[in-house]
């Protein structure tokens, strides 16, 4: 039987029409007649100019009787120097906006203009000069002298650039830089202020107001080797030490060759952490940067910061020639000297200045380094190894690699390195959104890698006396998943994050209303916070739940009972006398003795532990939690209670 194949004719949906802009809307009321144009010199060659390139002409607008109204030329009474427009960014007549994109390079024009094109027109963005004929028709002679492509470096058109030669790479000097540029400089006019220099480039530091404003803002568009021309007008021409005296020119015109620029990079933003860079390495920035966990080889010169520069290491001389390698991210280095490796290519040389806090006095110091010292590290970054992609991996392979990964995490937690730790769990959690075992023979992979992590009171979903069915495989993968969640609460929680951490329990308690460890640590996270309420019922549930779990959460139910006692005694001693006064008298509020709001110190003596390899253990003991804020938790509604007069008004 034949089929008859019938095509629809697929029609695209209308499109929504681009709404003009201002100057096609000036452009359209432009009546026949008004605008006329006839060529006294022909220009050359064959391209003309359009929206976003820079014109540079000379005008001269004269009355139909040929007097000289206005001119930019000298011999006209003008300045001499030609008028600079970027055509759809540029304030200007309409006759102009019209007859201008009609100019080879080189013509001389004549436009005759009726005053609604000119001055007259209708809601003019450009206010005629003083003395101005506007309703008169005029000659407008234009002189295109030239025209190009151009860089709008500021909003206001202060500060434009002509790209001569195109740079190298894509990256571009900012501060605190250090730049070397060839640059010259000359007036509108023509007259040159300051000549090519000779021999070695000029040397600045970006951002530091050694050349004036709108000529460091013109190289901060640059990149290297590139040749431009650099248009500053009199707003952007500050005062400097290379164009000291600018007063009453206009405009300059810089002429910049940009040689070469050492990345310096303020690390905390601060200036106490510098990374200076003294040899160019292979590759681009940041691409070709360790920006991810990676495996790392450098050699590195480390110096005490004082008058003999002392070396106190040098992997050259005390490793044996040898680099030292070692894993980012996993805190075995010190935080400042890591920050600035992730910023580096392959064989670039960096001198890195450090503070204490970032270099040995929160790492094992080294012995011949004194408490406090401000170090000088001196780093080849020989080479990095990314992490192995776990595309194409087989189950049990990407299972043994987030094993690896969710050891770190719990070793980095035990180090106190929170941050750090709460990384590697995220990483685990975002590889495992897309894995999944796929079949059952999968599932029995990972159930057997992993029973021994889980325990009834992890998840009485999975473990059922000490069987695991097929079925419950993808449960048990869901369960290490709930665990690494837990983990990144426990994070949270001892980084004074509390809602967060409670956020992050409340995925796991959507998915699993009866996990057990997820309430415990949201009760801990609503503790800190004063939430005391919340935190009995989390406790209270667990009891229900798991008759298990009735000694820790009986624990932590008498540490909320001392909380609530700790705060209503300070209450007291702070409202004392209040209710002592007399009818229309006041009485002042103690402050003495009152414990401000803190927040948890993630360096606080805690035995609460992210779940490890002995995930199946009793839950944490209870610990004093963080204190918050007492006076916004009980006023207004517990203010009364706490003071015994429940029924009191205040007069």
């Amino acid at each position: 039987m034949a089929v008859e194949e019938v095509a629809e004719q697929v029609v695209a949906p209308p499109q929504k029409a681009k709404e003009p802009s201002e100057d096609e809307k000036r452009r359209k009321k432009i009546a026949a007649g008004a605008l006329m144009k006839a060529v006294i010199r022909p220009g050359g060659g064959d391209s003309t100019p359009s929206d976003g390139y820079q014109v540079v002409y000379h005008s001269t607008v004269r009355t139909m009787d040929g007097v000289v109204v206005e001119s930019s030329r000298s011999e006209y009474g003008g300045k001499g120097t030609p008028i600079r427009h970027v055509l759809g960014r540029s304030k200007i007549i309409v006759g102009l906006l019209e007859g201008l994109p009609t100019m080879l390079k080189g013509e001389v024009a004549m436009f005759k203009m009726k005053p609604q094109v000119h001055y007259g027109e209708d809601d003019c963005p450009v206010s005629a000069p003083s003395g101005f004929p506007k309703d008169d028709e005029l000659h407008f002679e234009i002189e295109m002298i030239d025209f190009f492509k151009a860089k709008v470096v500021s909003d206001d058109l202060g500060v434009l650039k002509k790209v001569i030669t195109e740079g190298q790479g894509w990256e571009s000097p900012r501060e605190p830089y250090e730049v070397k540029a060839w640059i010259s400089a000359k007036t509108g006019d023509g007259k040159v202020l300051v000549s090519r220099t000779q021999g070695e480039p000029f040397f600045f530091n970006f951002g530091k107001s050694e050349v004036p404003k709108g000529l460091e803002m013109g190289i901060g568009t640059m990149t290297r080797e590139e040749k431009a021309i650099i248009y500053v007008t009199s707003k952007y021409l500050t005062p400097s030490p290379f164009l000291p005296g600018v007063e009453g020119v206009e405009e300059v015109h810089f002429e910049v060759e940009l040689a070469h620029f050492i990345q310096v990079r303020d690390m905390l933003g601060d200036g106490r952490l510098i990374k200076r860079r003294i040899h160019d390495g292979k590759g681009e920035f940041p691409m070709d940067c360790p920006l991810h966990d990676s495996l790392l080889r450098v050699h590195y010169k480390g110096m005490l910061l004082n008058e003999e520069k002392t070396i106190f290491y040098d992997t050259r001389v005390d490793n044996d020639g040898q680099p030292l390698e070692f894993c980012s991210g996993e805190g075995l280095v010190p935080e400042g000297f890591e920050m600035c490796v992730r910023l580096m290519v392959p064989e670039e040389i960096a001198l890195v200045t450090c503070p204490p806090d970032y270099a040995y006095d929160k790492f094992p110091r080294p012995a011949n380094v004194p408490e406090g010292a401000h170090i000088q590290w001196e780093i080849e970054l020989l080479g990095f190894e990314m992490p192995k992609d776990w595309t194409g991996l087989n189950f049990q392979s990407i299972m043994d690699e987030a094993e690896k990964i969710r050891n770190t995490g719990n070793r980095l937690f035990k180090e106190g390195k929170f941050e750090l730790a709460k990384a590697k769990y995220d990483k685990v959690l975002r590889e495992f959104n897309h894995v999944n075992p796929q079949d059952d023979e999968e599932g029995k992979i990972f159930a057997n890698t992993r029973t021994s992590s889980f325990s009834k009171s992890s998840c009485t979903t999975c473990v059922v006396d000490n069987y695991m069915s097929t079925t419950h495989n993808w449960f048990s993968f869901e369960c290490l998943k709930n665990l690494l969640h837990l983990n990144v609460a426990a994070c949270f929680l001892k980084m004074g994050e509390c809602r967060k951490s409670i956020e992050t329990c409340n995925k796991v308690l959507e998915a699993n209303p009866g996990h057990v460890k997820a309430l415990y640590r949201r009760g801990m996270a609503y503790i800190t916070l004063g939430d005391f309420e919340e935190a009995k019922r989390d406790f209270n549930t667990m009891i229900k739940l798991d008759k298990s779990t009735e000694p820790d959460a009986t624990a932590a139910l008498l540490k909320v009972k001392q909380k609530e006692q700790e705060v209503e005694k300070k209450v007291r001693k702070q409202f004392k006398g209040l209710f002592d006064k007399k009818p229309g008298e006041i009485a002042e509020v103690g402050t003495e003795d009152v414990d401000q709001p803190a927040v948890e110190n993630p360096k606080s003596d805690d035995k609460e532990d992210s779940d490890g390899d002995n995930s199946d253990e009793s839950h944490e003991t209870v610990d004093d939690p963080p204190r918050t804020s007492w006076f916004s938790l009980l006023w207004p509604k517990r203010l009364l209670a706490a003071l015994g007069r429940p029924g009191c008004a205040i007069l």
